[in-house]
């Protein structure tokens, strides 16, 4: 298992395997400075992001013994939320560990579908620590949120869809970046599509990596970000891989330029954008990747608090 290694093959295996266990979402065209863009709109996704994917794809292989000593994941809400209802229709017992300061709506839609939840001090304590122990004390299977073969696979349908629909592979696809799960499956799905993958200003760990040719850590101290779904502190030398290997580049996006995008979101794509699954789009408006004519910018996740929501977007009016 150590030397495995997600593939193309893979991400079409899970394809076929999670198919009618998640949603098909749209793609929303847009016109801009006289070229068609095509928004993958995964806000749309049961849960209200991709994760959906890469957990089904991960839980619906687990066999009884492993189902009946449950599971155990920990994440920020997006993942939460994936884990919580697959574990939840295939009647896995789950505990999610999740950061004290995560948006509201992602704890009690989690909680909703019937997830344990264990709150950790995001500054004081570690949640790769905490899932470790839980899920030695438990037995039970532990999700990671992208360090995994069978979730960046799950993952990578995303990019199988975006090329479904689309008839062929667009010529670059813009994708929001926490620990790449999500632009590595795109880039093994897409492989002749050029990957852009986005990430908030000093949380740009992935593009670092991918300019220096190894994994380098966030430069602490990392500043505050409203883009909760893409704090990640080190990548994964599985998602590093796939996205080098891609020749996929990096770039990183300002809070003005997420809100900006958000907006946008709102207002013309009819939308609701997270932070953290706007970056993207915040990318391509703001003119820091020069996308050609038929580019697929991805938003990723719609899960944001109301009053968060209602803030950036009068501010941004």
């Amino acid at each position: 298992m150590s030397d495995r290694r997600p593939s193309a093959n893979g991400v079409a295996a899970a394809a076929g395997r999670i198919a009618g266990m998640v949603t098909r979402t749209p793609l929303l065209p847009f016109d801009r400075d006289g070229r068609r863009y095509w928004v993958k709109a995964e806000c749309l996704q049961q849960g209200g992001s991709f994760k959906l994917r890469g957990a089904t794809n991960r839980l619906v292989q687990l066999d009884d013994a492993e189902r009946a000593r449950g599971v155990v994941a920990f994440s920020s809400g997006n993942h939460a939320q994936g884990v919580a209802i697959a574990a939840r229709r295939l009647g896995i017992p789950a505990a999610i560990v999740m950061p004290g300061d995560a948006p509201m709506v992602k704890i009690e839609a989690t909680r909703a579908n019937g997830a344990e939840i264990i709150l950790y001090d995001r500054d004081s304590q570690s949640r790769e620590a905490l899932g470790a122990r839980l899920s030695a004390e438990r037995g039970a299977t532990l999700v990671p949120s992208f360090d995994d073969v069978d979730i960046i696979e799950g993952q990578g349908t995303v990019g199988v869809e975006i090329g479904d629909q689309l008839g062929a592979p667009p010529p670059m696809v813009v994708v929001p970046c926490g620990g790449g799960g999500l632009s590595g499956g795109i880039a093994l799905a897409l492989r002749d599509s050029e990957i852009v993958a986005v990430e908030p200003a000093g949380w740009d760990d992935m593009t670092r990596s991918l300019e220096k040719g190894e994994i380098v850590p966030v430069d602490e101290p990392a500043p505050p970000t409203r883009c909760d779904a893409l704090q990640t502190k080190l990548v994964s030398p599985l998602t590093f891989a796939a996205l080098r290997e891609a020749g996929a580049r990096g770039l990183a996006v300002t809070e003005e330029e997420v809100a900006a995008a958000m907006a946008f979101a709102f207002r013309h794509l009819r939308i609701v954008a997270e932070p953290g699954g706007a970056v993207a789009l915040a990318a391509l408006l703001a003119g820091r990747v020069d996308a050609p004519d038929g580019a697929v910018v991805v938003v990723s996740g719609g899960n944001v608090d109301a009053r968060l929501y209602a803030e950036i977007l009068s501010s941004a009016a």
